[in-house]
């Protein structure tokens, strides 16, 4: 067999291989928001702005306490989410939105989010029990409460369903240019479900002005976030599709606050969306028929010794000098406007059977 020929002259030098390199700020687009928050972790807020976040939160936990106790007298059926605990982030958030210019969608644990828009909560107690006064005429219960005029979109009992609806009620700020951001709540349980990706695709791809908001309960139903997900770390998830994301304290009112106007900001110049994680927990079951039995009686004793969103929010009054006479005040107050909200309900009539056919499909467009 021949020898190959042997090379003469020298040997070309091979170019230097070369690294790709991502642009400058590949990253640093995502974890800026983050480094923002850093920063200043909590809202400058004043006096009054602080006292309207603590009766708004208080509302919501005496609301929610009633309706425990109408759902135990068998005078709200169906399902029935209490949101005890979570209160924080509703009110922190919606707080920092221009109200019926922006648009909220959120699951079957909706009703702190109504009245976190000051929404009357006779009517919403109305709906609970389903009475012709309520905001669905009473046809809707606990899970389909919705308001137009608030551009509050309900209230939805599939799981995850109102992340890509959110993305269309985005899309529709986008194409009318209206400057309207949507923000579109879930749970950590709603996170791991197929189509919330789809529309992270979607919505970073197109820039939709919306913001994902993961409540991090602990808890899918019944199932520690530690068993059922494989990346706990939620605000991450976004990474992959160029989301930035914000890591929250959601028991701290004035935190949720702070970086929601930081995700306002980054959403409203016209960058996309951002995904936040809320860190809250709730006192109760997934829902009045669940005994919450996955988890110890301490586990939740401690947190609302330590970590109560609404205490740590009268704590705050206190050092400022707002005297607890005044905190005590609005307590009472709170809790005579629940109580007629209840006797409002249960005096009110039921919906005439006609109603069944009534608000079934849309007549026009």
């Amino acid at each position: 067999m021949a020898k190959p020929a042997a090379r003469t002259g020298s040997v070309a030098k091979k170019p230097a291989s070369k690294k790709p390199s991502a642009p400058a700020d590949e990253n640093f687009a995502l974890r800026s928001l983050q480094e923002e928050l850093e920063k200043a972790r909590r809202f400058d807020a004043s006096d009054d702005q602080l006292l309207k976040f603590y009766e708004q939160m208080l509302l919501i936990r005496r609301f929610e306490e009633r309706a425990g106790q109408l759902y135990g007298l068998g005078l709200i059926g169906g399902f029935c989410h209490l949101y005890i605990g979570q209160e924080a982030v509703a009110v922190g958030i919606q707080s920092a939105l221009e109200e019926g210019k922006d648009s909220v969608i959120t699951g079957y644990r909706d009703h702190g989010h109504m009245l976190a828009y000051g929404i009357d909560p006779k009517i919403i107690m109305a709906e609970l029990t389903g009475r012709e006064a309520g905001i669905s005429h009473g046809k809707g219960g606990s899970m389909h409460m919705f308001s137009l005029e608030h551009a509050f979109y309900g209230g939805h009992g599939i799981v995850g369903a109102q992340v890509p609806l959110g993305a269309g009620l985005a899309f529709a700020h986008q194409y009318r240019g209206d400057g309207g951001v949507c923000v579109a709540y879930f749970g950590d349980g709603a996170a791991n479900q197929g189509q919330v990706y789809e529309t992270f695709n979607m919505a970073s791809l197109w820039k939709l002005p919306i913001i994902f908001v993961i409540e991090n309960n602990q808890y899918a139903m019944g199932t520690s976030v530690q068993r059922s997900s494989a990346e706990t770390h939620f605000y991450r998830r976004g990474t992959a599709f160029r989301i930035p994301g914000l890591n929250v304290d959601g028991m701290d009112v004035l935190e949720v606050r702070q970086a929601t106007e930081i995700a306002l900001k980054h959403v409203r110049g016209g960058n996309g969306p951002v995904l936040m994680e809320l860190k809250t927990y709730r006192y109760r079951g997934h829902s009045m028929s669940d005994p919450a039995k996955y988890r110890t009686r301490e586990e939740v004793q401690d947190v609302r010794e330590h970590n109560d969103a609404i205490e740590r929010a009268k704590t705050d009054l206190l050092e400022r000098g707002i005297p607890e006479d005044q905190l005590k005040d609005i307590d009472k107050r709170i809790r005579a406007e629940i109580a007629a909200s209840a006797d409002f309900a249960e005096n009110s009539p039921e919906p005439a059977p006609a109603e069944l056919y009534t608000d079934v499909l849309v007549e026009s467009y």
